[in-house]
Order: C-alpha cells, then sequence, then structure tokens
C-alpha cells in the first residue's frame, strides 16, 4: 500500500474516533468537527481536527507573528511586561478555551476564533485613526474584525488565503461586539472573553505604568468580582459557565455584567480617551495620516503586497498595507518619508 493511501486510511480512522468521542462529550449544542466545510474542499488530516488544522494556519501565518509588535495600550511602553496584541490574543484563547471546556462545547472552535489578526498599528488609537482617514477620503469604514477575516480569507499565503473552515471565518466576523452575533456558541464565548481579558490586563498595565492606583478603581464592581486581575477573571468565567449552563447559551448574570460595564466605562474615562493615551493621540495621528495620504495620492510607492490582486480598489490596497504593519515598521515608513536619509542614519 502507497504512503498516501495509508495516510487516507489513518484519517478516516481518527475522524471516526474523533467523532465518536465528541458525540459521547461534547455538550448536544457545541459544534462537531466533522466534516470539515471549507471553501475549498481538502483532505482530512489524521493526526488534527479541522479546527486544529485552522488553528495551526493561523498561528503560522505571517500576521500572526506581527502581532508581538503591535501595541494593546500603551505605545512603546519602557518595560517587557506591558501586553501586546500578541500576548492579548493568548490570553483571550486560554480564557475561552476554559469555558468552553466547562460547557462541553468545542475547545479548538473556540481556540482558532480566538485569534485575532486584523488589528492595525498603534492599538485603539491606530483602528480609529484609520476608520477616519478611510471615511474622509473614500466613504468607508475600517473595523478589524472585518479585515481579520479578510486576512485569513485573501492576504496570506500569497493571496490564496488560509481555507479555513466555514464556522472558524463566522467566528473571526463576529469576534467584536460591534459586529453580527456569531451563529455558534464557540463564537460567543470569544466575543465576551476578548472583553474581559482586555479590561482586567488593561488595569494591570495601567498600575504598572503608574496612570492608576488600585485605590481608585471603582469600589462596588471590586467588590462584586474582585480586587486583583486574576480574581476578576475567575468570577466572570464562574458566572459565564453558571449562567449559560441554565439559560443554553453564552450569557452574563445581571450582576457581574453591570460591575464589568462599570469597570469598562471606567477605564474607557481614566485609561483609553485619558490624558496620558491621548497625549499620544495627535503624534500617532500625524504618523497614520501622513503615509495614508502618501500612498493614496503616489499609488506607484505601495510595495506588491502578499494577496494584492489588480482588481482590488486603491482604499483597500492603503488598507492593506497600513494595517498589516506593525508599531515599528510603521515609524519607521514615516522616519524615511519625514527625514532626510543623511540625517536618519
Amino acid at each position: 500500500m502507497s504512503i498516501a493511501k495509508q495516510t487516507d486510511t489513518v484519517a478516516s480512522v481518527f475522524a471516526d474516533r474523533q467523532r465518536e468521542q465528541e458525540e459521547r462529550t461534547l455538550s448536544p449544542v457545541a459544534v462537531r468537527s466533522y466534516p470539515a466545510r471549507r471553501a475549498r474542499v481538502e483532505e482530512d488530516c489524521a493526526l488534527r481536527t479541522p479546527f486544529q488544522r485552522d488553528r495551526d494556519r493561523i498561528v503560522h501565518c505571517k500576521a500572526f507573528r506581527r502581532l508581538k509588535h503591535k501595541t494593546q495600550v500603551f505605545v512603546a511602553p519602557q518595560g517587557d511586561h506591558y501586553r501586546t496584541r500578541l500576548t492579548h490574543t493568548l490570553e483571550v484563547t486560554t480564557i475561552s478555551r476554559t469555558v468552553a471546556r466547562a460547557l462541553r462545547l468545542n475547545e479548538d472552535l473556540v481556540e482558532a476564533i480566538g485569534l485575532d489578526l486584523g488589528h492595525p498599528p498603534f492599538g485603539h488609537i491606530g483602528e480609529e485613526v484609520l476608520d477616519s482617514c478611510l471615511n474622509e477620503r473614500f466613504g468607508v469604514s475600517f473595523r478589524h474584525y472585518e479585515h481579520s477575516l479578510r486576512v485569513v480569507e485573501h492576504l496570506e499565503r500569497d493571496g490564496a488565503g488560509l481555507n479555513l473552515t466555514e464556522q472558524v471565518r463566522e467566528g473571526i466576523a463576529g469576534h467584536s461586539s460591534r459586529a453580527p452575533l456569531p451563529e455558534t456558541l464557540e463564537g460567543r464565548i470569544v466575543r465576551v472573553m476578548d472583553r474581559v481579558a482586555y479590561i482586567n490586563h488593561d488595569i494591570d498595565d495601567a498600575v504598572r505604568a503608574g496612570l492608576l492606583r488600585e485605590q481608585e478603581l471603582p469600589g462596588e464592581p471590586i467588590d462584586v468580582l474582585g480586587s486583583s486581575g486574576s480574581a476578576r477573571i475567575d468570577a466572570l468565567v464562574h458566572d459565564m459557565v453558571e449562567h449559560s449552563q441554565l439559560a443554553g447559551d453564552i450569557v452574563q448574570g445581571a450582576v457581574a455584567e453591570a460591575a464589568m460595564k462599570e469597570l469598562r466605562d471606567f477605564m474607557f474615562e481614566r485609561v483609553y480617551l485619558g490624558p496620558a493615551v491621548r497625549a499620544e493621540h495627535a503624534r500617532i495621528t500625524g504618523v497614520l495620516r501622513t503615509l495614508f495620504e502618501h500612498y493614496v495620492d503616489q499609488p506607484e510607492h505601495l510595495p506588491a503586497a502578499d494577496g494584492a490582486h489588480e482588481e482590488d480598489d486603491l482604499a483597500r490596497r492603503v488598507t492593506d498595507y497600513l494595517a498589516g504593519m506593525t508599531d515599528r515598521f510603521c515609524i519607521r515608513k514615516y522616519t524615511e518619508l519625514q527625514v532626510p536619509q543623511a540625517f536618519a542614519r
């Protein structure tokens, strides 16, 4: 028997065994791993489920590696322990897997959905500036979850995309609270746990940066959820599991949800829109707007980016290039435009 034939046989046996295991262990409302629904039909793997393959494709792609040099909240922080987009993404996936396991949902699907790739450089401010530039010049918007889907469908692998399963792509598209609610319960877990993760680790980073003192955090949500980030995440995870089991859907208890909302409102007032972060806003706006206008006015300077197509319009080509940049690459391109090279050396 040929090696290819042997592999097909082993893959079939693995898939059958996985199906049987999922029928025994997963909730009736959990998404099953088989059959894989992809835009382009592929043979199943003999060692991994379709959702595990999706996860691995995302982790091994170039856009994922760039996350380590993209800001979460603090731009170019002086210290090695602040979160980046990469560490945030990993925290979201681990918390989400915990919830999925407790609810007997598909952990592999949750993990693949949680690996978010679509954020531009400079965190929330970068997304706001890019959205404003696109709206003013082209009348279109930028949403990181929409761009994340574009990355996996069209930009990676020189335009071929990653050929992810339908359930993972649908979950990616519904990652943000501004997007339509995901159809799967697994996608809904990631949608909430993303917020749980960033609120609590951003508090930790803000305290580390000296922007907040723990005593300044609003008292009522701290009394409800806990005095440390790990305690609050643990409380929110337990709350979601308890209420979701009763509801048959992904929901939070009213008390915990209100407490989390109060913390989020506090963080927007004091940190995300606060004076220290906003002090960087003008500089970041200047950098991104300069690059945006340069490439719109002189599109011949756009590189032949991965996944680019001749039929792509100018707005999309500029967006793909700018949104794919890391913070430091963006600053470097800005410096090349603004500073004579003799002085930049």
